[in-house]
């Protein structure tokens, strides 16, 4: 059975049950997110830095783009599941576990988190997009309408239009989920310590909702 790589990274709180799954974008790999935990700067929160299945330039992609991205979403979110279920059966319970990622790992933590069925602690979405989102809002069940979520984007990002993020954003928020809206002036990336500084209090708070 295939599986995701993925690197744990522990807390200087050795007792904490916290976890930060991170997706990478495309043509990234784990590699590329090894400075998240120092920059976020909690000491109580373990990382799950994963590469995505699929070759890509001498880095991983999570889908196919351009092309039918369909397959390989549905297919990454399987083992996005299983990867959830792996960690809860490791003690580390649902709702201590924040998923996020950039550019393509932001549409794969937002299609993961919105679907699966149990509620974790916070969804971080940078710099990215949703998939099917006429489906996924249609889809939502109780348990995936109490996940809260943040979403980051840049008004200058060239690859991903910034009116097509902030309108999805406004979609989710009108079908009634919860989602944090931050836009930050700068392209496809992320916006130095003031965009990490709102991502720390986001992941801060969702645990600090659950004590």
């Amino acid at each position: 059975m295939t599986k995701l790589h993925a690197k744990f990274i522990p807390a200087t709180d050795k007792n904490s049950r916290q976890l930060f799954v991170v997706l990478h974008g495309l043509g990234d790999s784990i590699d590329g997110w090894s400075w998240l935990p120092d920059a976020l700067a909690l000491p109580s929160l373990n990382y799950l830095l994963v590469n995505a299945p699929d070759d890509y330039y001498g880095g991983y992609s999570w889908f196919d783009y351009p092309g039918d991205i369909a397959p390989g979403i549905h297919r990454s979110r399987k083992l996005l599941f299983d990867l959830l279920d792996d960690w809860r059966a490791k003690n580390f319970p649902a709702d201590q576990i924040t998923l996020g990622g950039f550019s393509q790992g932001c549409l794969m933590a937002i299609e993961t988190g919105l679907h699966y069925p149990h509620r974790l602690a916070g969804i971080v979405g940078i710099s990215g997009w949703v998939f099917e989102i006429d489906n996924l809002i249609r889809d939502l069940t109780p348990v995936t309408q109490s996940q809260r979520l943040l979403v980051t984007h840049g008004h200058f990002d060239p690859l991903l239009p910034f009116a097509a993020a902030e309108k999805q954003v406004k979609q989710l928020q009108a079908a009634g989920l919860d989602v944090a809206w931050h836009e930050f002036p700068k392209a496809h990336t992320v916006h130095g310590e003031e965009e990490i500084a709102v991502i720390r209090e986001f992941v801060r708070a969702g645990y600090a909702s659950v004590k």
